[in-house]
């Protein structure tokens, strides 16, 4: 069936994204979860990074808590997104281990309000979450735009981890999307095409 825009085209991707997620056995994420994270932590630009903007995975996401320790023993300084109250805008805080996180009433962990805040320009590399990617590095996100809005405000590197079965030929794209810099899967790593 034809779709009439991107916007439904993306909606039914994210169904089906979801579905699939949904449907990989506990020892095919946990496989893939170790092999992007061994693949994550030997990134040259997360060598060279001092402030390191994560998120916590979900569900069927990837188990990305798993990171929070490998990376706080590196000594790199790490923060996660935490919603702000305005729809569709997040924030990141301070994770230093110390303190437990919170669950958001949408489900996702995230620091405590009184976790401090680190701004944007701050950081070195940020982990970009995705349900599925392409070749180009263009993401298909969860819908609600806090990426969108947050990553204009930095100029840190972008990359994402993604399953094989999730890197797509083609992720559907509007004017406003942006690829991310780096994509990295079990098997390859893809880098967004320079502007020219």
């Amino acid at each position: 069936m034809p779709y009439t825009s991107i916007t439904e085209e993306k909606a039914a991707l994210r169904r089906e994204i979801r579905a699939r997620m949904k449907a990989l056995t506990l020892q095919e994420r946990q496989d893939g979860d170790r092999q992007l994270f061994r693949r994550f932590l030997d990134l040259d630009a997360l060598r060279d990074a001092g402030t390191i903007l994560l998120y916590c995975g979900m569900g069927a996401e990837l188990d990305t808590a798993q990171l929070f320790q490998p990376l706080l023993r590196m000594g790199k300084t790490v923060a996660l997104p935490r919603c702000t109250g305005v729809p569709g805008e997040m924030e990141a805080r301070l994770y230093d281990g110390a303190v437990p996180l919170v669950r958001h009433r949408y489900g996702m962990l995230e620091p405590p309000e009184d976790s401090p805040v680190i701004a944007p320009e701050a950081f070195d590399l940020i982990l970009i979450p995705g349900l599925a990617f392409d070749r180009f590095c263009y993401r298909l996100g969860q819908g609600g735009g806090y990426y969108d809005r947050y990553l204009p405000r930095t100029a840190a590197v972008t990359a994402a981890l993604c399953r094989d079965c999730f890197l797509l030929d083609a992720v559907p794209r509007e004017g406003h999307d942006r690829p991310v810099d780096l994509v990295i899967t079990q098997s390859g790593m893809f880098s967004a095409p320079k502007a020219q």
